[in-house]
């Protein structure tokens, strides 16, 4: 660690005044998570399920790049892993590296991210270190989490939702210089407050995975849930599935939680979600075969359904893709939504339609959410309203290793990584709210530690 990277560092940890931070040395590297463009052919013809994040994500310094205008430094006290970031690590469905070409193609501020190197990461919590001189809401020493919609508010196809921008991208997927490193480069539209009841790295999980949720559950550009409303959740005790079980929830309605273990189906009971489904012990397999699906395992979850809540959902939170769209769309009721903001087991996605148009269904894809979306998602984590879903935290030289918890579906919830902050626990000043809201704060950490 270089002496500018541990001023910043003890400055933070120590509490410095908002006003030192204007004056402390910014340094001209940082180290940080990333793939390298010469190992995109590493792994060969290798199933994406045999690809193993650890052999292509490196930890190495890299040079900090000019701050445009409307940009900030953050110093990142701690990111989390997302499952974008094992598509990075393993090159699939495309190199990132397309898209860092296509950026640079599009400005002299996009020249910067076309690198041989990625550093990765789309959620980061920290501290403004500096601000390019367009920027007005923020300052250094402003305490703030990072959410990845990275939009260029010039062009007018973002000017309505920003998720219908023509070059709308994900930070530190689609763009460089990402969270998973010890300095970010943002834009400052990016900047929210951070939850002062949670550490940095409670603070740094809810990004991504809060605000996709808080769309497709809450947002009318989703399914704009209502009281009442019964959704189903695939991967409910997931990185995204269990901020939709808290949104449906608090929304007034009926969460029926789709799990893979009984240890994950306890996780979501204590999580307050009553209809849960073990996919496991119930043995449902929805594909016969590579090429044929079964309709009677379809039929048989539909049954489990509604012996749980007496009827047909409303909603289905879908994001496994190819495994379950089929029983998706089933299992929905007639005139119900089917709602997609992933593929996790496969893109190529096959379903009767005969479901779809003579039911009256929709399907519907969602991705991410605008800047609203984002910052009231965030509020709600900031009011203890709705909670982080962390069950483990690693160390920044240890990305790799959680990337692949989460490509091989290790872990609950959401994997913290500590970035700067030199242990676990650091970044709390609300400790009243902490404390009402501590049991449901620290769900996923116990449950893990159970097992």
């Amino acid at each position: 660690m270089s002496n500018a990277i541990a001023a910043i560092r003890d400055a933070i940890v120590n509490n410095a005044p908002a006003e030192e931070f204007a004056s402390l040395e910014i340094p001209t590297t940082a180290r940080g998570a990333m793939v390298r463009a010469e190992d995109q052919e590493m792994f060969g013809d290798l199933a994406d399920d045999d690809r193993d994040p650890r052999q292509a994500v490196k930890v190495d310094e890299f040079p900090l790049p000019e701050l445009a205008p409307d940009e900030a430094y953050v110093a990142v006290m701690a990111s989390s892993i997302n499952f974008n970031t094992v598509w990075t690590s393993i090159f699939r469905p495309v190199s990132t590296f397309s898209f860092l070409n296509r950026l640079g193609k599009e400005s002299y501020w996009g020249k910067r991210h076309d690198l041989p190197y990625h550093v990765i990461g789309s959620d980061a919590s920290g501290v403004v270190l500096r601000v390019g001189n367009a920027v007005r809401n923020w300052k250094p020493g402003d305490r703030v989490t990072v959410q990845c919609n990275h939009v260029d508010d010039q062009d007018p196809t973002a000017h309505d939702d920003s998720m219908f921008a023509s070059n709308q991208r994900i930070w530190g997927f689609e763009t460089n210089f990402g969270g998973l490193a010890e300095v970010s480069v943002v834009k400052a539209n990016q900047l929210m407050p951070k939850p002062e009841h949670l550490s940095w790295e409670e603070s740094a999980v809810n990004g991504l995975c809060n605000s996709t949720s808080y769309r497709m559950i809450v947002s009318k550009n989703g399914s704009g849930m209502q009281q009442g409303d019964s959704v189903l959740v695939w991967g409910a005790t997931g990185g995204i599935g269990a901020y939709a079980v808290q949104y449906v929830q608090n929304g007034g309605g009926t969460p029926v939680g789709v799990v893979s273990s009984e240890k994950r189906a306890e996780l979501l009971r204590a999580l307050g979600c009553d209809a849960v489904i073990d996919r496991r012990a119930e043995g449902y397999n929805f594909w016969k075969n590579e090429h044929e699906q079964d309709p009677k395992e379809w039929l048989r979850l539909g049954k489990k359904i509604r012996s749980l809540i007496g009827r047909d959902v409303d909603v289905v939170f879908e994001h496994p893709g190819r495994s379950t769209m089929g029983a998706s769309v089933f299992v929905a009721k007639r005139g119900g939504l089917i709602i997609t903001c992933a593929a996790t087991s496969g893109y190529m996605l096959e379903f009767d339609n005969r479901y779809l148009w003579m039911n009256l269904k929709t399907l519907k894809g969602c991705h991410f959410a605008n800047y609203r979306e984002a910052w009231e998602a965030n509020r709600l984590i900031g009011e203890g309203k709705v909670h982080p879903t962390m069950s483990k935290v690693f160390t920044l030289d240890q990305t790799g290793e959680a990337a692949y918890n989460v490509h091989k579906n290790m872990s609950e919830g959401k994997l913290g990584v500590l970035c700067l902050s030199p242990e676990e626990g650091l970044g709390v000043r609300n400790e009243a709210l902490r404390e009402q809201h501590i049991d449901k704060i620290t769900l996923f950490r116990r449950y893990d530690a159970m097992s």
